[in-house]
């Protein structure tokens, strides 16, 4: 078995022609493919185009897996509309317990092998006492996530506020992933500021009790640029900086963060 990774676009979206090509490789040498895409990114909250995707994958005979973490309770999620084989949820993405997480099989065409094996717990696919406290909260967040949906536009109104707010105070700051050719969560701003680099501004956030990332959470620790900037061809080397927006998030919130913002505009070198 070999793996390879799939090119994505300056936009951030999966380049469909490249994984035509690998795709044909795979059948020309007789190997069922299984492709494994992010529904949503978790630095840029770019959205894929799963149901395209899929398709392109199942025409070749291959097994479709969309990591749907980042995505969970920020979108709706249709498993059929997918046209996915599996996906993947975690419990803390949409505030439940961490530790807690679910693989969604959409039939039987997959049957994955245990890496703990004993009891036949987890319906024979994680040996161990359940972890039941976890698994019942994971159950509450999805149930009020799934409650939350309906109101997720007032969040994509704040953010459309905080962007239009930022950009008239640096009109050259760039959103990663914000066109015309992708589609994004309503909660995320990734952002780079030319001539800033990212840890000054998330000094200038933290002293102002603001909590942004130069990242995921997931990269924290690592040193280095963003490997979501590096897949998309981002040339700079000012890092960027991720906002996050929550059910909880205000105006007030809004205009704090935008004062941090216009006080930035004048220490760029």
């Amino acid at each position: 078995a070999r793996i390879e990774r799939l090119a994505v676009t300056p936009d951030g979206l999966i380049d469909a022609s490249q994984l035509d090509a690998k795709l044909a490789e795979c059948v020309a040498e007789g190997i069922r493919p299984l492709v494994a895409i992010q529904l949503a990114n978790n630095e840029t909250g770019v959205l894929q185009d799963i149901p395209a995707l899929a398709d392109q994958v199942h025409k070749a005979g291959g097994i479709m897996v969309t990591d749907a973490a980042q995505a969970a309770g920020r979108v709706p999620i249709d498993l059929a509309a997918l046209g996915v084989d599996a996906l993947i949820l975690s419990a803390h993405k949409m505030g439940g317990p961490k530790g807690a997480g679910a693989i969604v099989f959409a039939g039987e065409i997959m049957r994955p092998r245990p890496l703990l094996d004993g009891g036949g717990q987890e319906r024979g696919l994680r040996a161990g006492t359940e972890n039941a406290p976890a698994l019942a909260g994971f159950g509450a967040a999805a149930t009020k996530a799934l409650e939350g949906l309906p109101h997720r536009s007032q969040i994509a109104a704040l953010r459309d506020v905080f962007e239009a707010g930022l950009l008239t105070h640096l009109p050259d700051a760039v959103i990663h992933g914000r066109s015309d050719g992708a589609k994004r969560l309503d909660n995320t701003s990734f952002v780079t500021i030319p001539g800033l680099k990212a840890e000054t501004a998330m000094i200038a956030f933290d002293l102002a009790s603001i909590a942004v990332s130069s990242g995921s959470a997931c990269s924290s620790g690592k040193v280095g640029r963003s490997a979501v900037l590096d897949a998309m061809g981002w040339p700079g080397d000012e890092g960027a900086v991720r906002f996050s927006l929550c059910p909880d998030t205000t105006g007030d919130d809004i205009n704090r963060a935008l004062a941090v913002i216009a006080s930035l505009a004048g220490r760029r070198k």
